[in-house]
């Protein structure tokens, strides 16, 4: 399984918590070990957007795509 598709695969798993609160995320690219995410709807506008990308999608890519060390979202 490529590092693209790991991070996705996480991806997939967060997806339904943020589509509840009307939003999405994909994976825009892979730099280094950087993953830099997009997201989209009411989470490319929502304050609380750095929480959640701090308590839910850091630590489950930390755990399970350790290669990536940062995430950047646009």
């Amino acid at each position: 399984m490529t590092l693209e598709e790991k991070i996705t695969a996480v991806l997939e798993k967060i997806r339904p918590y943020i589509q509840m609160h009307g939003g999405d995320v994909s994976l825009s690219e892979v730099r280094g070990d950087a993953a830099i995410l997009r997201f989209e709807g009411t989470c490319s506008q929502c304050q609380l957007l750095t929480i959640t990308v701090n308590r839910v999608v850091k630590p489950m890519l930390a755990e399970e795509v350790p290669e990536i060390t940062k995430v950047i979202f646009e």
